[in-house]
C-alpha cells in the first residue's frame, strides 16, 4: 500500500470501529488518524499554523461523515475545498444520509465521492474496503510541483 495517512472523521464509535475493521480486513495498512467532530478534523488538517502556512503532512484521503457535532461535515468540506492548501486532498463523504440536498451540496462543494453507509454490516464492510483500496492503491495522489 501507499504510505500516505488516512483521516477518518466519524463521531459514532460503532461506525468508527466498523470502518477500521473493514480497512484492516482489506489489508489497508496505511496509518489512520481519527477525528470525532468537525473542529477536530479541521485542527488535524490545518493545525495551529497561520492561514498561509503549508499543511505539513496532508492525508492522502479523508473519509468524512456529514452529521458531526460542533461543525458539520458540509462545513468541513467547504473549508477544505475553498482553501488552496487543502483543496487537492480527496474527500469521500461516508454517511447514512441519502437526502438529495446533501448529495447535491456535497458535489457542489467539491467532494470527490459520496458513499451512503449501508445498514447491513457485510455491505458496509465491502464498501469501506473498496474505498480504502481505491484511494490507497489505485488513485494517483496529487503531488505538488516544488520546482
Amino acid at each position: 500500500m501507499a504510505d500516505g495517512r488516512l483521516l477518518i472523521v466519524e463521531d459514532d464509535p460503532d461506525d468508527e470501529a466498523l470502518i477500521l475493521r473493514a480497512l484492516k480486513s482489506a489489508h489497508v495498512t496505511n496509518p489512520i488518524d481519527i477525528a470525532h467532530d468537525g473542529v477536530e478534523a479541521l485542527a488535524h488538517i490545518f493545525g495551529d499554523a497561520g492561514p498561509d502556512a503549508p499543511i505539513p503532512t496532508p492525508p492522502m484521503v479523508i473519509l468524512l461523515d456529514l452529521k458531526l457535532p460542533k461543525i458539520d461535515g458540509l462545513e468541513v468540506l467547504r473549508r477544505l475545498k475553498s482553501d488552496p492548501r487543502s483543496h487537492h486532498i480527496p474527500v469521500v463523504i461516508l454517511t447514512s444520509s441519502d437526502e438529495q440536498e446533501d448529495i447535491v451540496r456535497s458535489y457542489r462543494l467539491g467532494v470527490n465521492s459520496y458513499v451512503r453507509k449501508p445498514v447491513d454490516f457485510g455491505r458496509f464492510s465491502t464498501k469501506v474496503a473498496q474505498l480504502g483500496l481505491y484511494w490507497t492503491l489505485i488513485n494517483q495522489p496529487f503531488a505538488e510541483d516544488r520546482s
